[in-house]
């Protein structure tokens, strides 16, 4: 078996992109922090003391995905053209969802990935004084599409 992120000697190396398509390239993430039901309803009525605990964590989240390449070593430096991030609050957690896109070479599904996250682990900073109990989870892609801009 070949692995396109090493050379024929087995090293690490980035895998060339150059003779690919720019294509539209769109993946959507989740993650899911749990919290007790007391850090729930501090984070509905706004009175974590950090402040607005989702509004942080979407700009955070958005963050995140622009730095992406800058953490994961082998991944590629792409142009992002939309960061979304949705939170559903449940009584005893937040469903975070990051949708991102781009028009590159290589999709955009460790930008979605990093986003979520990145909003997880926001939400507990901004909550660890309060809930000692937090425990995030359940990172995965929910999906990634690419269509050819020409047709």
């Amino acid at each position: 078996m070949k692995f396109s992120h090493l050379n024929d000697d087995g090293k690490a190396r980035m895998v060339d992109i150059g003779g690919k398509p720019v294509q539209r390239r769109q993946a959507t993430a989740a993650a899911h922090i749990r919290l007790c039901p007391e850090t729930i309803a501090l984070i509905r009525e706004n009175q974590i003391r950090k402040g607005d605990v989702l509004a942080v964590a979407r700009v955070a989240a958005i963050a995140g995905a622009k730095r992406t390449a800058e953490l994961i070593p082998l991944c590629h430096n792409i142009p992002i053209d939309h960061v979304e991030v949705q939170f559903t609050v449940g009584d005893s957690g937040i469903e975070i969802i990051a949708a991102a896109s781009t028009e590159a070479k290589t999709g955009i599904e460790m930008e979605a990935l990093n986003a979520a996250a990145i909003a997880a682990l926001t939400i507990y900073d901004m909550c660890k004084s309060v809930d000692k109990q937090m425990i995030i989870g359940d990172l995965r892609l929910l999906s990634k599409e690419k269509h050819d801009l020409h047709g």
